[in-house]
């Protein structure tokens, strides 16, 4: 199975700054890829962990169009425990993105290896509940992301993977 093309299925283009699938859905197929922090033409890239299952996808389009984020963003902003969760993930994705970044002359200059997760600017800001439940699926013990995902029930589609018709046969 080449997870590049199926990525590119689920998406309905290629990705941008692909390196590879870090979480597969029960059924086997790319649910969350890490991408690299620049494209290949060197554009900033800062979604780190990328949803790619179109059911999961969906789900927290529907709970993004209810209100989640700013209800979310509330929360987590209320909650000492949430808010302390977040910091944390914060800074083990800037780790990370300064690690894959590497050295050298970037278009930003660096700037943007330091965005928190999906991009946010400032800590404690919430931009995409899509993101945090990739760095959930992807870094487990994220715990904010996790309760955002625990509003998704059932977490997987039941009996068939929502990618199925992308797998290659061979």
């Amino acid at each position: 199975m080449d997870d590049r093309a199926v990525v590119a299925g689920q998406l309905g283009r290629q990705p941008r700054a692909f390196r590879r699938v870090v979480v597969r859905c029960p059924f086997g197929l790319p649910a969350v890829t890490e991408q690299d922090p620049y494209d290949v033409n060197g554009e900033p890239f800062p979604t780190m962990y990328y949803l790619t299952c179109s059911y999961l996808v969906a789900a927290l389009a529907r709970l993004e169009a209810g209100g989640g984020v700013a209800r979310w963003g509330r929360t987590a902003a209320e909650d000492t425990t949430l808010a302390a969760s977040l910091a944390s993930a914060t800074d083990d994705q800037r780790r990370i993105r300064r690690e894959l970044g590497g050295e050298g002359g970037k278009p930003d200059g660096g700037a943007s290896l330091d965005l928190g997760i999906g991009g946010a600017r400032a800590p404690g800001h919430l931009k995409c509940l899509h993101a945090h439940a990739a760095y959930a699926l992807a870094r487990p013990g994220y715990l904010l992301g996790e309760r955002i995902l625990a509003e998704v029930q059932p977490p997987w589609p039941a009996g068939a993977c929502c990618s199925e018709a992308l797998r290659d046969p061979s």
